[in-house]
């Protein structure tokens, strides 16, 4: 179903739109975290260590594909918004035949450099050989992953959040069926783990290409239309870009951040994969409504509608509060009982490190949900300069009180830095948001003139 998102009462739209991506993502984070429980509980700790230890460089492969996501969201979003039909087409064509040669390139890179990346990454030889097991199955399948991220922007780019909800449903429900299938009964181990996420991605991946297929011819154009345009690609770039690059270098940061981990050993590397997951759980959650939050401001500048921005930015604030609330309250005061799921009783080690990730960083949720929200304003109406500036400093402040407090702090310093830069990135956004706001209300005037 394709629904404006110029027209209703914004709080109302903006919470129906974002609702089903909401959901998508508890179903994705759900599937995500049952490959680490069925990794620990019957693999073991070396098999879920394993795992995390490979989390960060599979992320990089997802951060291009999440940054895809985002330029062809707000791009398509913003023609849809001006009724520009066979623009829209072509921007779609587009963006799916670059996506397929760019996913090709990537694996083929990424099958050549990941056995030496986990080397560089000081990787526990008692975990090393799963960890790039893993890697080359998951970056074999990376195609799938990408070219899904392509249709569900598609879809979300037309106001339709409710098929991508439907597809993720499917894809995670048979992603934790064979997890199960392949750890516990055929003993498969983390190659069980890869190749069910492989072979659920897959299947969702074609669903979703030929439902994206029948959505696009059921638009009505007359005119005609190219199916590739390199002006058009130009347009999706200059958003995608910022935000692979933004997607990107947070990835490589976790990396430094992982070097520094795995050099306590598997059991740390192990709790902190579990608290790992648990936190991407919350983040993601919020960033999807972000996401939503751009697609959203990204229809209403196409349609010049540029009043209904600050009503859903006031309307995504609140809702971002409803999404962390639980998050903070669960983690703070469950974490232990929440980290046992990733593994059974006499790990004590990792228990107690993934406890004390958790909280210390579950009391500032709602800060960065504040600057997901805002950045999803600034990526909606092309602020990607500062957009990026925020994320970067984010990023940078995170590794660097890492490196710094560890000495003092052990583990406990490194999860230190994540406030730091969290609290240092919402300031700035909120400040790039009163410019924003700013050149809005002129530009308001001006059309009002």
């Amino acid at each position: 179903m394709v629904k404006d998102l110029t027209v209703g009462k914004p709080s109302l739209v903006l919470w129906g739109y974002t609702l089903p991506m909401f959901l998508s993502v508890i179903f994705q984070q759900l599937y995500n975290i049952a490959d680490s429980v069925i990794a620990g509980r019957f693999a073991g700790e070396d098999a879920l260590a394993a795992v995390g230890a490979s989390y960060p460089v599979t992320m990089i492969f997802n951060a291009v594909a999440i940054g895809c996501n985002i330029g062809c969201t707000v791009v398509i979003a913003r023609i849809f918004g001006s009724h520009n039909y066979a623009h829209m087409r072509t921007a779609i064509s587009t963006t799916i035949i670059s996506a397929v040669a760019l996913s090709i390139s990537l694996s083929a890179i990424g099958l050549a450099i990941c056995n030496p990346v986990m080397r560089l990454l000081n990787t526990p030889q008692n975990i090393f050989d799963n960890g790039v097991l893993y890697l080359n199955i998951y970056i074999g399948g990376f195609v799938f992953l990408f070219l899904y991220n392509i249709a569900t922007a598609i879809f979300v780019s037309v106001g339709d959040s409710k098929t991508p909800l439907f597809l993720l449903i499917c894809s995670s429900l048979s992603n934790i069926l064979l997890d199960y299938i392949f750890v516990r009964f055929l003993k498969l181990g983390v190659a069980g783990v890869a190749w069910a996420t492989f072979i659920a991605q897959g299947a969702a991946c074609i669903l979703a290409l030929v439902l994206v297929s029948k959505r696009i011819k059921e638009i009505k154009v007359t005119e005609k239309y190219s199916k590739f345009s390199f002006e058009t690609l130009w347009e999706i770039c200059k958003v995608a870009v910022p935000s692979i690059l933004q997607q990107s270098f947070v990835s490589i940061g976790n990396l430094f951040i992982q070097r520094l981990i795995n050099g306590f050993g598997s059991s740390v590397v192990a709790g902190y994969s579990a608290a790992i997951k648990l936190n991407t759980f919350c983040i993601t959650s919020i960033t999807t409504l972000g996401n939503g939050v751009s697609g959203y401001t990204a229809q209403n500048v196409g349609a010049k509608k540029l009043t209904r921005i600050d009503s859903g930015f006031k309307a995504a604030l609140l809702l971002s509060l409803f999404i962390t609330l639980p998050f903070t309250v669960a983690y703070y005061f469950g974490g232990g009982s929440l980290i046992m799921l990733f593994m059974e009783k006499g790990n004590e080690a990792a228990l107690e490190v993934g406890k004390a990730f958790l909280r210390i960083n579950a009391p500032f949720y709602c800060f960065i949900a504040f600057k997901i929200i805002t950045d999803g304003i600034l990526r909606g109406t092309g602020w990607m300069k500062a957009f990026m500036v925020t994320t970067f400093t984010d990023l940078i402040l995170r590794v660097l009180f890492a490196y710094i407090l560890v000495g003092d702090y052990g583990t406990n310093g490194i999860w230190f830095s994540w406030p730091v830069g969290w609290l240092t990135a919402t300031a700035l956004s909120v400040f790039f948001y009163i410019l924003n706001y700013r050149s809005r209300k002129k530009a308001v005037k001006l059309q009002a003139a």
